[in-house]
């Protein structure tokens, strides 16, 4: 079990242990096309399991009690493929509870081969589970202060990602990558010893492929209120250098639309410290797209989102629940979102590092 361990923390964050990159400009060069023979995506076998070195389920979103109090989640499950070792897995769970100060978060791992099932996502990570396809997806977990009982239906058909679902790392792999990118959300939120019913709406990405390590990623998951929802990716490389950008904009309709992310704008607008880690990291932004005619500003409802995965990836990263407010034409819009900021700090306070944002805006 050490020895995975190991070699997943290597495979999942590498990343962050590669230390933060200097303040540079955001890349603006689209993803490199594949280099291996493409298959089709194809629903609902690639919701399942992949023989893949690399692999992830990842769930995000906004829950409300019969008071109209809002909660953010988080659920993620990695699985990680390495020759003839056991397949491992790891899972996080956090829960963002702005009302109470209060952000949450748990891991869990284990070993031993999911693969094989065709039809579905049938995963269970030590008690954790997640079940589903085609749009109508189960979670079940539960901790020591909040728990999840969710069930999700897409309301969209899946999104695939520059196009075709399918792009390159360049020299450290190709991935495919798809997202529901909104999905309605019933059932119960635990709060120590209280099941608590909740609504709310939800987004979720898959990716998987042979591909290892970046030096992190700024990732963006915006969900508009009038039902256009927005995803941008800016990737770093392990020596800290710009990788690639790419961005899509999802109508109401579900049509995708690739974003040129050379006219896209991601500012900084300030920054936080981890009391935990020690990492500086970015906290609130504006996003410009001119292209839609969008100007947004997000802001996290909570600083403190960050989650310490030491005893699964031996990571940190910054995985939190942001309001949004702005413009699109004329016209005031809102919404909620999510933002990752991974490849910041490592979650070992003696060895984590401070960083300026990864832009070049002036910070105030």
């Amino acid at each position: 079990m050490i020895r995975w361990l190991a070699l997943t923390g290597a495979l999942l964050v590498t990343l962050a242990a590669c230390g933060p990159p200097p303040a540079r400009p955001l890349p603006e060069r689209a993803p490199d096309p594949p280099r291996a023979p493409f298959v089709p995506i194809e629903f609902p076998r690639d919701e399942a399991p992949h023989d893949k070195l690399t692999e992830w389920w990842y769930y995000t979103g906004h829950l409300f009690d019969a008071d109209g109090t809002r909660y953010g989640f988080e659920f993620v499950i990695f699985q990680a493929v390495r020759g003839t070792l056991p397949v491992g897995y790891v899972a996080h769970m956090a829960v963002t509870d702005p009302a109470r100060g209060r952000f949450w978060h748990s891991e869990r791992s284990t070993i031993g081969s999911q693969i094989g099932r065709q039809d579905a996502i049938a995963l269970d990570v030590a008690g954790w589970q997640l079940q589903g396809a085609l749009g109508h997806d189960h979670i079940y977990a539960t901790g020591e202060e909040y728990g999840l009982d969710l069930r999700l239906t897409a309301s969209k058909p899946p999104v695939l990602h520059a196009g075709i679902g399918w792009f390159s790392y360049g020299p450290v792999g190709d991935s495919y990558y798809y997202s529901r990118t909104r999905l309605a959300v019933e059932g119960t939120l635990f709060i120590g010893t209280e099941a608590r019913p909740v609504q709310g709406q939800a987004w979720m990405d898959h990716q998987w492929g042979d591909f290892l390590v970046l030096g992190g990623w700024d990732w963006f998951s915006i969900q508009l209120d009038d039902d256009t929802e927005l995803m941008l990716t800016y990737t770093r490389l392990p020596d800290g250098r710009p990788g690639f950008a790419f961005g899509t904009q999802v109508a109401t309709d579900g049509t995708a639309i690739d974003l040129a992310m050379d006219s896209v704008t991601v500012e900084p607008l300030g920054s936080w410290t981890s009391p935990h880690t020690g990492a500086t990291y970015p906290s609130g932004w504006r996003v410009a797209v001119p292209s839609r005619q969008l100007v947004l500003e997000l802001q996290p409802t909570m600083q403190d989102q960050e989650l310490q995965s030491l005893s699964s990836t031996g990571i940190a990263y910054w995985e939190g629940q942001v309001e949004i407010t702005g413009r699109r034409a004329d016209a005031p819009i809102a919404g909620l979102g999510y933002v990752e900021l991974v490849g910041y700090a490592t979650a070992r306070p003696s060895t984590a590092t401070s960083t300026t944002p990864p832009y070049s805006a002036q910070q105030p």
